[in-house]
């Protein structure tokens, strides 16, 4: 099989912009749950009525694939729900630093789009942001929502129990990763899934033989180990590729030290020894995989869902047996089948403590809340971009993709969404990735927020902190690459007790309990 041409790398890019951007799922209970509206009179409030008139600025991100469109109809649609009108600016360079610099300045738009919750924390901490809290009365669609997502909810809140940024639900499914295997293969040489990795070695070592030049397990690595490979592979083995918060011990964890992240690593320093992931597996890119994936050198990995679509579309021009699929996560000795939970989204809207009408803001966001905001938000106008048959919202054929759907309309784009039904974005998807999104959701690990942290302990992680997480990845790297053995395996955790990690810990377990006493 011939490596991808120019023309078909460059669909693929668009096809992954489309789904990673916005991938969602039919089976995503939670992304569209029927309405509560017990002891809620009026709870469809039409902030026309207030909102009408009103104009506020707003900062946010622009992106190549959909670069911001002062003439978006989203922006006509949201005036004509809400009343308000969108003074919408982009930062010349990149957003985290203009918000930055804005903070520092005093200088603030009404509206911030954030792109991390530890920035919201801080800049809120510090009197920028205004606490959202101080105005729930005023948002009775908002209140509905945070009984239906609690675990969203508490997760947005800082150390000192207050919300500086609005929390969104749905747009997280971007995020789903899992494992994916060439079924076409699989079914040429008469192969099973594995369902352990005595089972995946066994795989491995037939594909190997089979195909000689390949490497039959092969993934792309991110900027730290635990940034793709480590954290999909350690839940298989009852562990976590870092801090984590033990509900039955009350005790927080640290994956990397524990027996069973142990018995990962033994696994792919077996798997290196053995050629069934690359030698480079440490530097392998995004290009460099997807040449492995597209030539027959690969047949198993683990990455977004999304990449269903993004490999079999242009791979069946010239090959149209090729088939991309899920794969259920094997089991490692004292594991389990599950995935990783990564469909979460941190980032948001913040509002200007210093803005001159913050109750009307708040209320202007409260609408994103709605189930008419979310519908808005998600499928853009009835007639104009979906249909709607026999009770089934359809987007119109008139859009080739979801990321066409973003350049012309821009919707789902920042500062146009909080609360997603991602069923939007999968109708243009195909029937294998929605069959995908219906098998991967039963092995999706318990979701853990990610907690916050004071200024005071954001200090010690910073230094402690990334004293333990530089010998981590150091030292692991060794092991699996064999040139540390695995017998000094108690001697590389009595080095990570040294560096500060109990002390690491601690603070993990205050923040941990600070966000689980939240009301």
């Amino acid at each position: 099989m011939k490596k991808w041409s120019v023309s078909v790398l460059l669909l693929c890019c668009v096809v992954i912009a489309v789904i990673a951007g916005g991938c969602s799922s039919g089976n995503n209970n939670n992304a569209n749950p029927p309405a509560n509206t017990e002891g809620q009179e009026g709870t469809e409030v039409q902030p026309t009525s207030t909102l009408q008139g009103k104009t506020f600025s707003m900062l946010v991100e622009t992106n190549p694939s959909w670069p911001y469109d002062a003439n978006w109809p989203v922006w006509t649609w949201l005036k004509e729900a809400t009343g308000v009108t969108l003074d919408v600016s982009v930062p010349a360079g990149k957003l985290a630093e203009t918000v930055q610099l804005n903070v520092a300045s005093g200088s603030m738009p009404d509206i911030s789009m954030i792109l991390s919750i530890s920035d919201a924390n801080k800049f809120g901490q510090q009197g920028a942001f205004a606490n959202i809290l101080d105005y729930m009365e005023l948002m009775p669609h908002f209140k509905k929502w945070k009984e239906q997502y609690p675990e969203a909810f508490r997760s947005n809140l800082a150390p000192d129990g207050k919300m500086y940024m609005f929390p969104n639900q749905g747009f997280g499914e971007t995020n789903r990763m899992s494992w994916l295997y060439r079924e076409d293969v699989f079914k040429e040489n008469g192969l099973q899934t594995p369902k352990t990795y005595d089972e995946l070695y066994d795989v491995l070592k037939q594909l190997k033989a089979k195909y000689p030049d390949s490497y039959p397990l092969s993934f792309r690595m991110g900027k730290t180990l635990n940034s793709n490979m480590t954290k999909i592979l350690a839940p298989n083995f009852g562990s976590s590729d870092t801090y984590y918060y033990n509900a039955d011990t009350q005790e927080v964890g640290y994956g990397p030290t524990e027996d069973g992240y142990k018995s990962m690593v033994e696994y792919l320093n077996k798997f290196t020894a053995e050629g069934l992931i690359p030698p480079n597996w440490l530097t392998v890119d995004t290009k460099q995989w997807q040449d492995m994936m597209s030539t027959n050198k690969a047949f198993i990995t683990f990455d977004y869902l999304a990449r269903i679509d993004f490999f079999n579309a242009p791979m069946r021009e010239e090959n149209p047996d090729y088939t991309l699929a899920f794969m259920a996560p094997p089991a490692g000795p004292n594991g389990a089948q599950v995935n990783p939970f990564t469909s979460f989204l941190q980032s948001g809207m913040a509002v200007s403590s210093k803005a001159k009408d913050v109750e009307s803001i708040m209320q202007y966001i409260d609408f994103f809340y709605s189930e008419e905001g979310q519908t808005l938000a998600s499928w853009g106008k009835e007639g104009e971009t979906y249909t709607t048959v026999d009770g089934q919202k359809r987007l119109n054929d008139d859009f080739a993709d979801i990321t066409d759907f973003r350049k012309k309309t821009g919707l789902s784009t920042h500062g146009t969404y909080t609360w997603i039904d991602y069923d939007a974005h999968l109708s243009l998807a195909s029937d294998e990735l929605k069959a995908a999104y219906e098998e991967a959701v039963p092995y999706d690990k318990a979701y853990q927020p990610i907690p916050s942290f004071t200024d005071e302990e954001q200090d010690v992680l910073s230094t402690v902190g990334e004293a333990v997480d530089k010998h981590r990845e150091e030292n692991i790297a060794k092991f699996i690459m064999g040139t540390r053995p695995l017998s000094e395996w108690e001697q590389y955790k009595s080095e990570a007790d040294k560096l500060g990690l109990e002390q690491v810990k601690e603070i993990y377990k205050n923040a941990y309990e600070r966000a689980a006493a939240a009301n």
